[in-house]
């Protein structure tokens, strides 16, 4: 990106914005010389006049040509005009046929012409450099695009259009309006009274402790609505995995048979219950075995089980435990576990007490054929990983990993300013801490971040956004 000694942006991108293989494809330029590169590659069907005489938000049918004036491609050209635009800057979108060989031979066009390719998240990089959006708005929008439910959805939205944003103002004008009068007192003593400042306020720091501690609590809750849990499917050969995994998803995904050992490999496939996206995975049967293929499936199954925030232990309670059921539960001792006595249509010899004294974790009878015990299953997850209700409508849901690490940070300086208050520590210590919990809720937002975060943080984008 070419930027000026005063700052301003000075080169013109361009980038498939729709991906490759649909019927239409969008060709984004955006820069200072968007609409001028575009006027020279673009010819109106109607003798019209070229894109720089045009009001803005209006769309124009045409051809692009190229460089001998040979039509390559019959198109609508989309005109935005800074800094009304998803950059601030002049974008123009070329709607053209979405065959790859079109797609790549006017990106060629616009190329000599004087654009360049945009790099990954350029665009909103951009969006974020001229002001029109803020880090947390920003890094939003691919959550909107990788969202996988409802809630996702909605939260990401939400934050795009400034709800995580205007919170952490809130926040910030908070302290800094503390740490200004701390400064003016400092200063000017004959105006300002600090005697006795810290009871005033203690208040003020409680306040802001809790509301952190409550964005804190919610960002577990957010994580596990917003990207999912790994969950993983494991027991013996024959307990009724599959059928446990078809009955979830509603679908013959994996093979039934009454053969031991059917499901050799793992089996990937993800479930919405209730707002909550499982990925499952549905692993081998787990014994000892002399099979080679089979063996590489318990493998598979044990590092899946490692990687797993949620274990779903399928048992036959027709049969007794054995030895293979004791090695399982102690791979499972230190996971989330939620056992299931699955084929409870049949006639069961083992008991959900014994499993519950052995395992100390949740045990529901099941039948896998028959769909008994999916609300009980629903409703155990919910309450082993949600904290407390959900409130879909205005509750504020922090979902992203780096807002959380700066939210902790924040409070961690926060900690500091009420234990100086309560140890009598002279007031000019609290604006340390004080400046400290603003900046690290500024990163949120983008204020004084590095060039190498931003960096790495629109690097993660998609190319075209």
């Amino acid at each position: 990106m070419e930027i000026t000694e005063h700052g301003v942006i000075s080169d013109t991108i361009f980038a498939n914005a729709s991906g490759m293989g649909g019927g239409i494809t969008v060709i984004r330029v955006s820069g200072p010389r968007a609409i001028q590169i575009v006027d020279s590659v673009f010819r109106p069907k109607k003798k019209d006049k070229k894109l720089s005489e045009q009001k803005t938000y209006t769309m124009h049918y045409g051809h692009v040509v190229d460089e001998n004036d040979h039509i390559v491609d019959e198109v609508l050209t989309l005109l935005m005009r800074a800094p009304h635009s998803y950059t601030a800057e002049d974008v123009v979108e070329i709607d053209c046929h979405g065959g790859q060989f079109v797609v790549c031979r006017i990106m060629e066009i616009l190329l000599k012409a004087g654009a360049r390719p945009a790099e990954p998240g350029e665009f909103t990089k951009r969006a974020f450099l001229n002001g029109r959006i803020d880090l947390s708005q920003a890094e939003s929008v691919m959550d909107v695009i990788n969202a996988k439910n409802h809630f996702a959805l909605d939260s990401s939205m939400k934050q795009l259009h400034g709800s995580v944003k205007q919170k952490i103002i809130e926040l910030r004008e908070k302290i800094l309006h503390e740490s200004a009068f701390i400064e003016a007192a400092l200063d000017d003593p004959e105006h300002y009274e600090l005697n006795g400042y810290g009871d005033q306020l203690m208040p003020v720091v409680e306040d802001v402790i809790s509301e952190l501690n409550e964005l804190l609590r919610n960002s577990d809750n957010g994580r596990i609505l917003s990207e999912g849990l790994k969950t993983v499917i494991v027991g013996k050969p024959n307990a009724g995995k599959s059928s446990l995994m078809n009955l979830l998803l509603g679908t013959e995904y994996a093979i039934v048979t009454d053969v031991a050992g059917t499901t050799r490999d793992v089996l990937e496939k993800d479930y919405n219950l209730d707002g909550i996206t499982l990925h499952i995975t549905d692993t081998a049967g787990i014994r000892n075995t002399d099979d080679a293929v089979e063996r590489i499936g318990v493998e598979r199954a044990k590092k899946a089980l490692q990687e797993a925030d949620l274990v779903l232990y399928v048992i036959d309670s027709s049969e007794e435990r054995d030895a293979e059921d004791d090695e399982i539960m102690s791979d499972i001792r230190e996971k989330k576990v939620i056992v299931l006595l699955n084929k409870c249509d049949l006639s069961p010899v083992i008991t959900d007490g014994v499993l519950k004294e052995r395992l100390g974790v949740p045990v529901i009878s099941c039948s896998a054929k028959y769909g008994d015990g999916l609300r009980e299953l629903t409703d155990q997850i919910k309450c082993m990983f949600l904290q407390g209700d959900l409130k879909y409508n205005d509750e504020l849901y922090i979902t992203n990993l780096r807002h959380k690490e700066c939210l902790m940070k924040s409070l961690d300086s926060m900690m500091l300013v009420k234990h100086s208050i309560e140890d009598m520590v002279p007031e000019d210590f609290y604006t340390v801490d004080l400046l400290n919990a603003y900046e690290s809720l500024g990163l949120i937002i983008g204020e004084a971040v590095t060039d190498d975060l931003v960096d790495k943080i629109f690097h993660e984008f998609c190319m075209g956004k």
